[in-house]
């Protein structure tokens, strides 16, 4: 059983690390806005600063909101590297799991490597049911070598775990998932909307989809959503629009057009403009409501 550190434990991050207590790790916690007692009562041990969890773990998790704030703890005060400095003697995992610029990740690694530490980006997918229920999607930039010492921890915590490359391969692929999640989104509100404004049921026009090529776990869930009005989240609008954000910038370094991409993004910006940032990313709907001057809603029985 290893020695884990997790520093991030909010609404992805919290049952994350849960899993791993139960699977038998021993767990060294700590979260800015503080430790969740439960996870303190199923066995894990919360401290005061990044520092101290790369103290005591051989493997550090990170699941944080963006770039910056995984910078801040690999590099800030009481960060992560002032015990990795001080350990180069033991070698080391970071683990990042956050979704954030690839770009930066590959400047992350270097910096984590040069100390004798080894670095892994690994992000997910599934939102908030996939952590609470271990069947995340987990992608994986990392050496095969540091992949295999690894993979049992990750599999603890997700249902498909693929190694896809080199440090910033994961982080790449998660910016590809983004973008398709994204555009499918936005298709499914295009089409529910149009389906309940000419006059059909949306729920029956979405349950005949699900049986033909248009079918899609989008479709499914965040089509529901929009149909139920359901927009606690899931996953935050905020934080989707900060991945298309990284996918744009990461295009237009590559010289890459992503027109669509760019498209769902200003639906998302509409969405933060009218108090959104909090809402689930299927509200994405709202704004074209708002376009279209009609509400979605299911015919009475």
């Amino acid at each position: 059983m290893a020695s884990i550190g997790f520093i991030g434990l909010g609404i992805m991050g919290k049952p994350m690390a849960g899993h791993l207590i139960k699977g038998g790790h021993s767990l060294f916690l700590h979260s800015r806005s503080g430790v969740p007692a439960d996870l303190v009562a199923l066995g894990g041990s919360a401290l005061a600063s990044p520092r101290e969890v790369a103290q005591y773990a051989d493997i550090i998790i990170t699941m944080l909101p963006d770039t910056p704030d995984v910078e801040k703890v690999l590099f800030g005060d009481d960060g992560v590297v002032e015990s990795l400095a001080a350990h180069s003697d033991q070698s080391k995992i970071i683990v990042d799991m956050s979704s954030i610029s690839p770009l930066e990740t590959r400047k992350f690694a270097t910096r984590i490597n040069v100390l004798g530490h080894d670095y892994v980006d690994a992000p997910v997918s599934g939102g908030d049911v996939g952590a609470q229920n271990a069947a995340l999607t987990i992608m994986v930039g990392s050496s095969a070598a540091v992949f295999d010492k690894i993979k049992p921890v990750l599999g603890l915590m997700g249902k498909t775990v693929t190694h896809v490359g080199e440090n910033g391969a994961g982080q790449i692929c998660k910016v590809a998932n983004q973008i398709i999640v994204s555009a499918t989104i936005e298709a499914v509100a295009e089409a529910l909307l149009f389906a309940s404004k000419a006059g059909a049921d949306p729920e029956k026009v979405r349950q005949a989809l699900m049986g033909g090529f248009a079918a899609s776990r989008v479709l499914e869930v965040h089509g529901e959503r929009m149909i139920d009005r359901r927009f606690e989240p899931g996953f935050r609008i905020e934080l989707h629009q900060k991945d298309l954000n990284i996918a744009l910038a990461s295009a237009a370094a590559l010289g890459v057009s992503l027109p669509n991409t760019a498209s769902v993004r200003e639906l998302f910006s509409a969405c933060l403009a009218h108090g959104g940032a909090k809402w689930d990313n299927s509200a994405i709907v709202k704004m074209l409501e708002k376009l279209a001057n009609h509400e979605i809603h299911k015919h009475p029985e």
